[in-house]
């Protein structure tokens, strides 16, 4: 059968998961953004929610009736919803029959609260051999942090990232945009991937224990290993590199207007002086070597931010790429969105809810298999009837006999 009911006809080339079926126990950001690329890559992944804990309960601007908010529109969409109240008798019995068939189980919870519902993976695995199960917590279920809560910035800060970001003297600095819930989601993603895989040729599953934390500093792992090595703490570059120089971003001559430029070698240096037109600069053999251009960067961006200031981000990228100089206007978000030449990550859905709707998609196609489009966001246990009858074959006199035990919420 097809896993992706109600998405885009079938191709002559499957996508990559349209066989497998997900159980999502996810919430807020970093296991739906995991199980939203499985969705994306054609599996069919079916949220358990809840009307009692609704997620993203922080969230104040709704833009949709059924209060939904764009980011779980866009984090959610290609996904069926079931409601199910996990304590309640009926509502668990269920959750483990749906487990007992799905090919993966992916939850985020803090340690233990599965295990408190009984659909942690030693119970399930008993029911489903095959299953690939996924524990996505802050720090692990394992260790003296296991019953730490987490959140994206207290991730940042314990993993060490916060202090490497930004310039010496700053407070310690965060990467917008819940950094930590999106490097987990993708770690998670390719782990699920890597534990189907090896199914296929043991026909065992496996049980995936990821810590957001360990996310997080494995994503600044040569810093840690130099500072191993050294005994030293990293300097905080900002801007700046610790391998090319000049590297940073120049005012230009609009209002909160700039350009990074990054200047690589010897010869891209010579480019640069050239352009600039910088008798100093060109006569200054100080400057020939990247260890020189890193003492003097000063004096340096001085001199490129005199000329930048000349033109908008617009000409200063235009001059330096015509010389093979890497220089690129830094856009605003509205700009980015509003790129007029197509790029594979943006696609227009219809939102049910809304009507047309940009959303993000997989920045990569995959030839010649035809990702499934992106479909609306579900509400709040719409497929309730059709995944028990698809799942589990759940005829309609037994389903409204769970309906009357309050098996649904």
């Amino acid at each position: 059968m097809s896993a992706n009911p109600g998405g885009s006809s079938r191709t002559a080339v499957p996508a990559p998961l349209d066989h497998i079926r997900v159980l999502d126990f996810t919430h807020v950001l970093a296991g739906p953004f995991c199980t939203r690329l499985l969705a994306d890559l054609g599996a069919d992944v079916v949220r358990v929610e809840s009307s009692k804990h609704p997620d993203h309960p922080w969230q104040s601007t709704y833009i949709s009736d059924d209060q939904r908010h764009a980011s779980y529109l866009n984090t959610n969409r290609s996904k069926r919803s079931i409601s199910i109240d996990l304590k309640n008798d009926a509502g668990q019995q269920i959750a483990l029959k749906l487990a007992a068939v799905a090919d993966v189980v992916i939850e985020n919870f803090s340690a233990g609260v599965m295990g408190r519902l009984k659909l942690d993976f030693a119970t399930i695995e008993k029911l489903n051999p095959r299953i690939v199960y996924v524990s996505m917590s802050g720090y692990g279920h394992n260790g003296p942090r296991r019953d730490w809560t987490s959140m994206n910035m207290n991730l940042q800060g314990y993993s060490g990232l916060m202090t490497v970001t930004g310039g010496e003297g700053d407070p310690p600095t965060a990467i917008s945009n819940s950094w930590n819930d999106y490097i987990g989601g993708l770690h998670a993603c390719f782990a699920v991937l890597q534990a189907i895989d090896k199914r296929l040729g043991n026909g065992r599953g496996s049980h995936i224990d990821l810590s957001q934390f360990e996310c997080s500093a494995a994503m600044i792992g040569p810093l840690l290993l130099s500072s191993a090595v050294s005994g030293k703490v990293p300097h905080r570059l900002g801007n700046r590199s610790d391998i090319v120089a000049p590297q940073g971003v120049y005012r230009c001559a609009g209002a909160d207007d700039w350009c990074a430029v990054i200047i690589e070698n010897g010869e891209q240096w010579k480019a640069l002086a050239e352009v600039l037109g910088s008798d100093k600069l060109r006569a200054d053999t100080r400057l020939s070597s990247a260890a020189g251009r890193m003492e003097y960067h000063d004096e340096i961006d001085r001199e490129i931010g005199t000329w930048t200031k000349q033109y908008s981000s617009a000409e200063v990228e235009r001059r330096l790429k015509a010389a093979g100089l890497p220089a690129e206007r830094v856009r605003r978000i509205d700009q980015v969105i509003d790129e007029p030449d197509p790029v594979t990550v943006f696609s227009h859905m219809e939102e049910r809810r809304i009507g047309p709707m940009l959303t993000t998609r997989l920045p990569f196609t995959l030839a010649p298999v035809s990702l499934p489009e992106p479909r609306s966001a579900p509400t709040l246990g719409e497929h309730n009837r059709d995944i028990l009858r698809q799942w589990l074959n759940v005829s309609g006199e037994q389903f409204d006999e769970l309906e009357r035990r309050q098996a649904f919420t």
